[in-house]
């Protein structure tokens, strides 16, 4: 089986590896990185990505702007998009869930539950 693109959206370096060394236990799963939403705009057309996870709090574009648009764009909307975040209220949740997310992560996070809804999601 041929790797899939995992697209990592997060403008803390720390996270962003935490979220990419998760990432990396689970078989043919290649992770690529942006520091921001704007960065992961310029980089969609670049690869086939099978899932996008983002942060919602990020300089420039946020998360739910990055969602929106993806959602939105003929292209992209079939991705599915995981927002992980520290915005922990039902109401942060339902927001995100309306706008297209196909999961919710709140911060901190086991490694465990991150792999498990990439699992479910991608179905392996």
């Amino acid at each position: 089986m041929s790797s899939r693109s995992a697209l990592v959206v997060e403008d803390s370096p720390i996270m962003r590896q935490i979220i990419v060394s998760s990432l990396a236990s689970l078989t043919n799963i290649t992770s690529f990185e942006a520091a921001n939403g704007f960065e992961a705009l310029k980089m969609l057309p670049q690869k086939s990505f099978v899932i996008i996870l983002t942060d919602i709090n990020m300089p420039d574009i946020n998360g739910l702007e990055l969602l929106s648009f993806i959602k939105n764009h003929p292209l992209y909307r079939s991705i599915p998009v995981v927002i992980i975040t520290t915005e922990k209220t039902e109401k942060d949740r339902q927001r995100g869930l309306a706008l297209g997310a196909d999961d919710y992560l709140t911060k901190p996070f086991r490694a465990q539950e991150l792999q498990e809804i990439i699992r479910r999601i991608l179905k392996f």
